[in-house]
């Protein structure tokens, strides 16, 4: 049975965080309501719409051509609150591309859309919780929260875990980004400590000669050490 418990508040950014200004639009107003947690929303099953496919882990396969930019690779585990592994869990991502943009109509940044980079991708970890990714590192961009606000390279997360209570929607940053510095999303989790579980780690082992440099980056699953929930 997955035992639960409580993250750090420290860990969980605010519902309403002014400098984020869209956080106003976002949160509940009244306060919540507690829903009795049925069996099956703490055991599962995760549904999924399909199985990840061949390439879906791999974002720069995914097109006739080879997207431009910066190969990298992105890999981690995926842990429990005891800090156990979690195998057979899907991970998502999704991101801009290189120039910053993301292959969505929404997206209205002055920056070239690539044709052959759709920025999604997804994989079920394996037997000790792995997960591995390759893809392009993406650029900053700018947004409108105020004025001359641009977002630092990221990459977004979504870990299901081991049933629907247990699902984490994050973002991953990369070292030495000085937009971290000015970024409100990332600096609205309260403890400096927690904020740099966001911030993947350089890793030599997984860097491909010759092909892609490798970050890690674990993801943990609520509990004192978990990674912190981001939009």
């Amino acid at each position: 049975m997955f035992t639960y418990r409580r993250p750090d508040p420290a860990t969980l950014p605010p519902n309403n965080h002014p400098p984020y200004r869209s956080t106003a639009l976002r949160h509940p107003r009244e306060p919540l309501v507690v829903v009795p947690q049925t069996l099956s929303e703490l055991t599962g099953p995760v549904y999924e719409h399909q199985a990840p496919g061949p390439l879906d882990h791999d974002l720069t396969r995914q097109h006739p051509g080879t997207p431009l930019g910066e190969r990298i690779v992105v890999a981690g585990r995926v842990l429990d609150d005891s800090e156990r592994p979690v195998s057979d869990t899907v991970v998502e991502i999704w991101q801009a591309n290189a120039a910053g943009r993301y292959a969505h109509y929404s997206d209205t940044h002055d920056a070239p859309v690539d044709p052959n980079f759709s920025g999604a991708g997804r994989v079920r970890t394996d037997g000790a919780g792995w997960f591995r990714f390759v893809t392009i590192k993406p650029g900053a961009y700018p947004w409108h929260n105020h004025e001359n606000a641009w977002r630092p390279a990221h990459i977004h997360f979504s870990v299901f875990g081991p049933s629907f209570l247990t699902r984490l929607v994050t973002q991953m940053y990369f070292p030495g980004d000085p937009l971290l510095a000015f970024d409100p999303i990332f600096k609205a989790v309260p403890d400096a400590g927690a904020r740099q579980r966001l911030v993947a780690g350089f890793d030599l082992e997984l860097t491909e000669p010759g092909l892609a440099l490798g970050y890690r980056f674990d993801i943990v699953l609520r509990g004192p050490h978990a990674t912190p929930m981001e939009a």
